[in-house]
């Protein structure tokens, strides 16, 4: 029991110290200009563009380089999992535009999530931070808390998995997004 609260304690510290490393003011990236992104309303089929190197707009993220406000609808209370879903695959969709020599973000939950939320090489937050579709572990999380589930197909191809309002992965209520599917849809 010791060593999960030194764990934890250890973790909050590291998490802290990441976060104030990836949110501290600096330039994103001098001399490249981009387009602005797609809102969170954009159609399921990818319309990803280059982010927008500017300052943030809002003073809730004042010193990141840049922000995205497509997942302003992620987890919202008159959402779906199937439009979370669609949400997310936009985002990795935009991630992948923006870094096409390094495709996805990769590693678990929390170190995909960093990425999203700044810590990639545009210092661009895909997610703002304090997102409602972020949990204190600095994990993404389905409408009803769960951690999702990503597994990288390839550098380009992201399958996305909610484990349903039940909370258990492997049931008849999970949702996903499989590329190359024509929608998310639960299992």
């Amino acid at each position: 029991m010791r060593s999960r609260v030194v764990f934890a304690i250890a973790a909050a510290i590291l998490l802290g110290l990441a976060a104030w490393f990836f949110l501290k003011e600096g330039p994103a990236v001098p001399g490249r200009p981009g387009l602005p992104l797609p809102s969170a309303a954009t159609p399921t089929t990818s319309t990803a563009r280059p982010i927008e190197n500017q300052k943030s707009k809002t003073e809730d993220s004042p010193s990141l380089s840049g922000y995205s406000d497509l997942a302003a609808e992620l987890n919202a209370p008159a959402g779906t999992i199937r439009r979370d879903l669609e949400i997310l695959h936009e985002i990795f969709a935009t991630f992948q535009t923006n870094f096409p020599r390094t495709g996805n973000p990769v590693g678990e939950n929390a170190e995909i999530t960093a990425a999203l939320l700044g810590a990639n090489a545009h210092r661009f937050a895909f997610i703002r931070p304090g997102h409602r579709a972020l949990n204190a572990r600095g994990e993404l999380v389905d409408r009803w808390g769960t951690p999702f589930r990503f597994h990288q197909l390839s550098g380009t191809q992201m399958e996305i998995r909610s484990a349903g309002p039940d909370g258990k992965f492997g049931t008849s209520d999970d949702a996903e997004f499989s590329p190359g599917g024509s929608a998310p849809a639960p299992r």
